[in-house]
């Protein structure tokens, strides 16, 4: 059965502007501007005043799921040049110490259970590496887009996979240990 119209509203946070044309959102504020392409949903999204609206028109109910996910991604984007998002991965090792070093716009991963291999991880523009100095074994991730900062932690995090081993015994990696939105500065 169809639904003839499902309509979802987002509002506009202060200190951002979003110009929104044929399904494509800009979103500027003062950590920067990002850009999200809908072009894939058949859906409606309108801008008034400051509310944006997303409508869609006689959906099914894998369609209307479609509905929340583009406000959340629109609300992500808000969080993205307000606060922007950090994620922070830990390495974890038994007996020989991982090395994570940046060269240049590679994370490269250096002595994971003792192989010579050198593991790259690019970091795609806009994410940003930082080794923390308090913490022992820990990196940060940083940026505004939640897609590209959660990429590049995931794929940091595969590159240390297991593989050919029992894993209940080789626990050695690096792994997500706190993600989310970076703390509001006061």
């Amino acid at each position: 059965m169809k639904t003839v119209l499902a309509t979802r509203e987002i509002v506009i946070p202060d200190g951002v502007e979003v110009e929104v044309k044929s399904r494509t959102i800009k979103v500027t504020g003062p950590r920067g501007e990002l850009f999200r392409d809908f072009k894939h949903i058949a859906c409606n999204i309108v801008k008034t005043g400051s509310i944006i609206r997303v409508d869609l028109w006689f959906a099914t109910r894998k369609q209307l799921a479609c509905a929340r996910t583009v406000c959340s991604h629109i609300e992500n984007l808000f969080v993205g040049v307000i606060q922007g998002y950090c994620y922070k991965m830990r390495f974890v090792y038994s007996h020989f110490p991982i090395n994570v070093t940046l060269s240049g716009k590679n994370v490269e991963i250096r002595n994971f259970l003792g192989e010579k291999r050198v593991r790259k991880v690019a970091l795609p523009d806009g994410v940003e590496y930082v080794r923390t100095a308090d913490v022992k074994d820990e990196i940060q991730l940083i940026g505004n887009d939640i897609a590209l900062v959660s990429l590049t932690a995931a794929q940091i995090q595969q590159s240390t996979n297991i593989r050919k081993k029992d894993l209940r015994k080789f626990l050695d990696g690096i792994y997500v240990s706190e993600k989310g939105p970076m703390p509001k500065e006061d």
